[in-house]
């Protein structure tokens, strides 16, 4: 998040899960009815640099009702899952699929 805002694009968690666990779901807001939709990778959570890794869970370009109906189906198997939110124009934030 920090790295975000650091560069101009506003991100915030929009929903908080359990603090000790639960997965991360981000939301890529391209500000013009564009979305994408990141979950956690299956395997392990963090590749060789030690960066989370995610796998694109809706393909691009997704409308914000996409976004929501995924992640309220989500939410019925993983009440702890977090949604972290990005403003950005230009792209994923930084974010990557994983190879699997």
């Amino acid at each position: 998040m920090r790295k975000c805002n650091g560069q101009g694009k506003f991100c915030t968690v929009a929903a908080k899960g359990a603090a000790e666990a639960g997965a991360i779901f981000v939301i890529i807001n391209r500000l013009d009815g564009r979305f994408h939709l990141f979950g956690p990778a299956p395997g392990p959570a963090f590749d060789d640099r030690g960066d989370r890794r995610f796998i694109e869970e809706l393909p691009f370009p997704a409308t914000e009702a996409d976004v929501t109906t995924l992640l309220v189906r989500r939410r019925k198997f993983d009440s702890d899952l977090w949604i972290v939110e990005v403003e950005d124009r230009d792209g994923t934030a930084g974010l990557a699929p994983a190879k699997i």
